[in-house]
């Protein structure tokens, strides 16, 4: 049965890149109805993405580094809810915050970022925290989106089974069939962060643009079947599973070129994606990419080599990829207000069903 009501919502985002907030508006019922009205991407500075990433691996609130990462997140949240509405009606904001810090293992996943004083910004409900109950039900926490994912998928009659690979800091996929309960996701491996991370220090630029640093080198095949071995506990590991950014560690990397280990951390990359395969209960024959990792071609090169299948970006099913996480927090937003799960036993290996979320109101 569907919900009756169609809800407005924004739904926002900043991922483990850290390069700026994303900002989507939709019209939803929570269920199989989804359209997109609106979207923006506002950029960080580099000091506002650097105060960000100071905070990465730290657990402690009262740390000074976190709260200067929640001030700029909170205050950074807010310019996009305006910007994105423009005086214009919403009746939720679904409001992820920003990951610094999950070890589901440990029974932690933590965001930043203040709700409350987005919700009385905007004048609207903000839900958040978004990942505790799953967490705390026993559940990884991670990846969220494949609920949104699959409705995406059945509302655009896309041939399945097929998988959604999103390549942000981290890589994950959403395996989705032919049932309406056929649907596994997990994180795969390191995403664009590594990539990302190691540009950053030996260019000062904030990413390999196209994938041109990384073409222009040599795949070190040993180093990367080391890291692979080095992580093989994880590869192995039935999902559903996830991981944070700085799970990965990378010995040797120091001594290669600038080209060598752009392209090399690629190469990891697009293994880490490759090897998670082996988990699908059917195997695929197309693979739609989202996140910032689509925009680089050599890992889409590379992933077709590696895959022996079709890899395209999600645009060509008319969907926006730089949109599509803030989008699915809006959607999550309305499912959390009317108690349906948010994540699943394939998707999270939470035991059973789970919503989850909060509410901070103006």
């Amino acid at each position: 049965m569907n919900a009756q009501k169609v809800y407005t919502a924004v739904g926002l985002m900043s991922g483990t890149s850290a390069d700026g907030v994303d900002a989507a508006l939709i019209e939803t019922d929570g269920y199989s109805h989804v359209r997109a009205l609106n979207f923006l991407s506002l950029p960080y500075t580099p000091a506002q993405s650097a105060a960000i990433r100071a905070a990465f691996g730290l657990i402690d609130r009262t740390d000074s580094r976190v709260k200067a990462a929640k001030d700029v997140i909170t205050q950074t949240h807010i310019q996009a809810v305006e910007r994105l509405l423009q005086g214009r009606a919403a009746d939720l904001i679904g409001f992820h915050g920003q990951t610094i810090f999950h070890d589901p293992a440990q029974g932690m996943s933590v965001q930043i970022g203040d709700a409350g004083a987005l919700a009385r910004a905007a004048g609207i409900p903000v839900v958040y925290d978004f990942r505790s109950a799953d967490v705390a039900a026993g559940g990884q926490g991670a990846p969220f989106l494949p609920l949104y994912h699959q409705a995406l998928a059945r509302a655009g009659n896309i041939a399945l089974p097929a998988v959604i690979l999103n390549i942000g800091g981290v890589s994950n996929v959403t395996w989705i069939g032919l049932g309406q309960d056929d649907i596994l996701a997990f994180d795969c491996g390191p995403g664009n962060a590594l990539i990302d991370d190691f540009v950053r220090t030996r260019t000062g630029q904030a990413f390999d643009a196209d994938g041109a640093l990384g073409r222009l080198g040599t795949i070190h095949a040993d180093l990367v079947a080391a890291w692979m071995q080095q992580s093989a506990a994880f590869f192995t590991a039935k999902p559903p599973k996830s991981l944070d950014r700085n799970h990965w560690q990378t010995p040797g990397l120091e001594v290669l070129s600038d080209e060598d280990g752009a392209a090399t951390l690629t190469a990891f990359t697009t293994d880490s994606i490759a090897v998670g395969a082996q988990h699908f209960p059917q195997t695929v024959g197309a693979w739609f990419v989202t996140g910032g990792g689509r925009r680089n071609n050599f890992l889409m090169d590379l992933l077709r080599q590696r895959l022996h299948a079709s890899v395209q970006p999600v645009e060509a099913l008319g969907w926006n990829g730089d949109a599509l996480e803030a989008q699915g927090f809006a959607y999550l937003a309305v499912r959390s207000v009317l108690g349906l799960p948010l994540s699943l036993t394939t998707t999270t290996g939470v035991p059973a069903p789970q919503t989850g979320g909060r509410i901070a109101r103006p």
